[in-house]
Protein backbone atom coordinates (compact mmCIF):
# COMPACT_ATOMS: atom_id res chain seq x y z
CA UNK A 1 0.00 0.00 0.00
CA UNK A 2 1.31 3.30 -0.71
CA UNK A 3 1.35 6.22 1.97
CA UNK A 4 2.14 9.82 1.98
CA UNK A 5 5.66 10.39 1.59
CA UNK A 6 5.56 13.95 3.01
CA UNK A 7 5.13 12.66 7.09
CA UNK A 8 6.92 10.32 8.83
CA UNK A 9 4.61 8.27 11.10
CA UNK A 10 5.75 6.16 14.06
CA UNK A 11 3.30 3.63 15.53
CA UNK A 12 4.70 2.75 19.29
CA UNK A 13 4.12 3.05 23.35
CA UNK A 14 6.04 4.84 25.66
CA UNK A 15 7.05 1.76 27.52
CA UNK A 16 7.97 -0.26 24.65
CA UNK A 17 12.00 -0.86 24.59
CA UNK A 18 11.49 -1.59 20.75
CA UNK A 19 9.27 1.70 20.09
CA UNK A 20 12.56 3.26 22.02
CA UNK A 21 14.96 1.86 20.32
CA UNK A 22 13.19 3.63 16.98
CA UNK A 23 12.79 6.95 18.75
CA UNK A 24 16.67 6.96 19.65
CA UNK A 25 17.63 6.30 15.84
CA UNK A 26 15.44 8.69 14.46
CA UNK A 27 16.25 11.48 16.92
CA UNK A 28 20.19 11.07 16.21
CA UNK A 29 19.35 11.17 12.49
CA UNK A 30 17.53 14.17 13.11
CA UNK A 31 13.94 13.18 11.29
CA UNK A 32 10.87 14.88 12.84
CA UNK A 33 8.13 12.25 12.92
CA UNK A 34 4.79 12.22 14.41
CA UNK A 35 3.73 10.21 17.10
CA UNK A 36 0.83 7.79 17.50
CA UNK A 37 0.21 6.03 20.67
CA UNK A 38 -0.75 2.43 21.12
CA UNK A 39 -1.76 1.36 24.28
CA UNK A 40 0.05 -2.22 24.92
CA UNK A 41 -1.27 -2.11 28.27
CA UNK A 42 -4.98 -1.73 27.35
CA UNK A 43 -4.27 -4.19 24.73
CA UNK A 44 -4.76 -1.74 21.18
CA UNK A 45 -2.28 -4.00 19.52
CA UNK A 46 -4.62 -6.05 19.00
CA UNK A 47 -7.09 -4.10 17.51
CA UNK A 48 -7.89 -4.53 13.82
CA UNK A 49 -7.21 -1.13 13.24
CA UNK A 50 -3.61 -1.84 14.18
CA UNK A 51 -3.39 -5.65 13.25
CA UNK A 52 -3.55 -3.67 9.35
CA UNK A 53 -0.41 -2.00 10.52
CA UNK A 54 1.56 -4.95 11.56
CA UNK A 55 -0.17 -8.70 12.04
CA UNK A 56 1.90 -10.00 14.67
CA UNK A 57 0.43 -7.04 16.87
CA UNK A 58 3.32 -5.33 18.14
CA UNK A 59 4.96 -1.81 17.76
CA UNK A 60 7.04 0.29 16.54
CA UNK A 61 5.52 0.42 13.02
CA UNK A 62 6.63 2.96 10.94
CA UNK A 63 5.27 4.83 7.80
CA UNK A 64 8.18 6.54 5.59
CA UNK A 65 8.86 7.26 2.35
CA UNK A 66 5.38 6.22 1.34
CA UNK A 67 6.04 3.11 2.81
CA UNK A 68 5.49 0.54 6.08
CA UNK A 69 7.82 -1.20 7.91
CA UNK A 70 7.81 -3.31 11.45
CA UNK A 71 10.73 -4.58 13.63
CA UNK A 72 12.72 -2.22 14.73
CA UNK A 73 16.19 -3.64 13.64
CA UNK A 74 14.64 -3.42 10.28
CA UNK A 75 13.67 0.14 10.81
CA UNK A 76 16.62 1.35 11.93
CA UNK A 77 18.94 -0.50 9.22
CA UNK A 78 16.37 1.04 6.63
CA UNK A 79 16.74 4.59 8.36
CA UNK A 80 20.45 3.62 8.04
CA UNK A 81 20.60 3.03 4.16
CA UNK A 82 18.25 5.82 3.35
CA UNK A 83 19.60 8.45 5.64
CA UNK A 84 23.18 8.47 6.39
CA UNK A 85 23.62 11.45 8.43
CA UNK A 86 25.08 9.90 11.80
CA UNK A 87 25.45 6.58 10.22
CA UNK A 88 24.44 3.53 12.71
CA UNK A 89 26.67 1.17 11.48
CA UNK A 90 30.37 1.18 10.91
CA UNK A 91 31.77 1.02 7.68
CA UNK A 92 34.61 -2.25 7.74
CA UNK A 93 32.63 -5.72 7.53
CA UNK A 94 34.27 -7.02 10.79
CA UNK A 95 33.28 -3.86 12.98
CA UNK A 96 29.35 -4.07 10.94
CA UNK A 97 28.93 -7.54 12.48
CA UNK A 98 30.12 -7.11 15.84
CA UNK A 99 27.84 -4.09 16.17
CA UNK A 100 25.40 -6.13 15.10
CA UNK A 101 25.72 -9.20 16.95
CA UNK A 102 25.17 -6.25 20.33
CA UNK A 103 22.05 -5.40 19.45
CA UNK A 104 20.91 -9.06 18.68
CA UNK A 105 21.93 -10.04 22.13
CA UNK A 106 19.36 -7.32 23.42
CA UNK A 107 16.85 -7.91 20.23
CA UNK A 108 16.89 -11.37 20.30
CA UNK A 109 17.96 -12.40 23.67
CA UNK A 110 16.76 -10.47 26.05
CA UNK A 111 13.82 -8.60 24.95
CA UNK A 112 11.39 -11.55 23.71
CA UNK A 113 12.27 -12.70 27.55
CA UNK A 114 10.50 -9.45 28.97
CA UNK A 115 8.36 -8.17 26.75
CA UNK A 116 4.63 -7.95 28.13
CA UNK A 117 3.13 -11.15 26.81
CA UNK A 118 5.93 -13.72 28.31
CA UNK A 119 5.46 -11.55 31.20
CA UNK A 120 1.90 -11.87 31.50
CA UNK A 121 2.36 -15.43 30.89
CA UNK A 122 5.13 -15.98 33.81
CA UNK A 123 2.65 -14.16 36.44
CA UNK A 124 -0.20 -16.27 34.79
CA UNK A 125 2.05 -19.98 35.36
CA UNK A 126 3.74 -18.71 38.74
CA UNK A 127 2.24 -15.59 40.08
CA UNK A 128 4.07 -12.18 40.59
CA UNK A 129 7.23 -13.02 42.39
CA UNK A 130 7.89 -15.85 39.83
CA UNK A 131 7.58 -13.04 37.12
CA UNK A 132 9.55 -10.52 38.92
CA UNK A 133 12.32 -13.21 39.73
CA UNK A 134 12.16 -14.00 35.71
CA UNK A 135 12.70 -11.12 34.26
CA UNK A 136 15.79 -10.16 36.98
CA UNK A 137 17.52 -12.81 35.64
CA UNK A 138 16.52 -12.59 32.12
CA UNK A 139 18.16 -9.22 31.88
CA UNK A 140 21.18 -9.84 34.34
CA UNK A 141 22.68 -12.80 32.28
CA UNK A 142 22.09 -11.20 28.90
CA UNK A 143 23.34 -8.22 29.92
CA UNK A 144 26.69 -9.92 31.40
CA UNK A 145 27.11 -11.39 27.60
CA UNK A 146 26.19 -7.94 25.88
CA UNK A 147 29.57 -6.89 28.82
CA UNK A 148 31.67 -9.59 27.84
CA UNK A 149 31.49 -8.59 24.56
CA UNK A 150 32.02 -4.87 24.97
CA UNK A 151 35.13 -6.09 27.32
CA UNK A 152 36.85 -7.77 23.98
CA UNK A 153 37.02 -4.19 22.30
CA UNK A 154 38.67 -1.11 23.81
CA UNK A 155 36.13 1.21 21.95
CA UNK A 156 34.67 3.90 23.93
CA UNK A 157 32.78 5.70 24.77
CA UNK A 158 30.26 3.94 22.99
CA UNK A 159 29.42 0.41 22.33
CA UNK A 160 31.85 0.73 18.55
CA UNK A 161 33.70 3.54 19.24
CA UNK A 162 32.99 7.42 19.26
CA UNK A 163 29.79 8.02 18.28
CA UNK A 164 26.46 5.74 19.27
CA UNK A 165 25.43 3.73 16.93
CA UNK A 166 22.82 0.47 16.42
CA UNK A 167 24.66 -1.50 19.53
CA UNK A 168 23.76 1.88 21.52
CA UNK A 169 20.23 2.16 20.72
CA UNK A 170 19.61 -1.44 21.26
CA UNK A 171 21.33 -0.93 24.63
CA UNK A 172 19.72 2.09 26.57
CA UNK A 173 15.98 1.15 26.20
CA UNK A 174 17.13 -2.85 27.86
CA UNK A 175 19.21 -0.42 30.69
CA UNK A 176 16.24 1.19 31.31
CA UNK A 177 14.55 -2.13 31.44
CA UNK A 178 16.71 -2.99 34.30
CA UNK A 179 16.42 -0.49 36.48
CA UNK A 180 12.90 -0.48 36.09
CA UNK A 181 12.85 -4.20 36.99
CA UNK A 182 15.74 -3.19 40.11
CA UNK A 183 18.41 -4.95 38.34
CA UNK A 184 21.80 -4.37 39.68
CA UNK A 185 23.94 -2.51 37.12
CA UNK A 186 27.39 -2.70 38.85
CA UNK A 187 29.10 -5.24 37.21
CA UNK A 188 28.43 -3.58 34.13
CA UNK A 189 30.64 -0.90 34.19
CA UNK A 190 31.28 -1.02 30.04
CA UNK A 191 27.43 -0.53 29.61
CA UNK A 192 26.89 2.17 32.27
CA UNK A 193 29.97 4.42 30.71
CA UNK A 194 28.12 3.83 27.39
CA UNK A 195 24.63 4.98 28.89
CA UNK A 196 26.66 7.69 30.47
CA UNK A 197 28.03 8.62 27.01
CA UNK A 198 24.83 8.66 25.23
CA UNK A 199 22.68 10.76 28.08
CA UNK A 200 25.10 14.06 27.31
CA UNK A 201 23.25 13.98 23.62
CA UNK A 202 19.80 15.79 23.21
CA UNK A 203 18.52 12.55 22.00
CA UNK A 204 18.57 10.85 24.91
CA UNK A 205 16.05 12.97 26.15
CA UNK A 206 14.50 13.61 23.23
CA UNK A 207 13.65 9.76 23.08
CA UNK A 208 12.62 8.96 26.27
CA UNK A 209 10.05 6.67 27.66
CA UNK A 210 9.18 9.50 30.58
CA UNK A 211 8.95 12.12 28.26
CA UNK A 212 5.68 10.32 26.93
CA UNK A 213 4.35 8.51 30.07
CA UNK A 214 0.64 9.06 30.18
CA UNK A 215 -0.62 11.56 32.54
CA UNK A 216 -2.53 9.37 35.34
Amino acid sequence: MTRSVDEIVLFDYWRSSASYRVRLGLELKGMAYRRVAVNLAAGEQRLSEHLTRNPIGAVPVLDIDGLRFTQSLAILEYLDETRRIHPLLPTAPAERARARALALIVAADIHPLGNLSTLNRVADLGGEQAKLDWVRNCIATGLAAFEAVLAESGSMPFCAGDAPGLADVCLIPQLYNADRWGVDLTALPRCTAARDAFSQLPAFQAAHPDRFAPVS
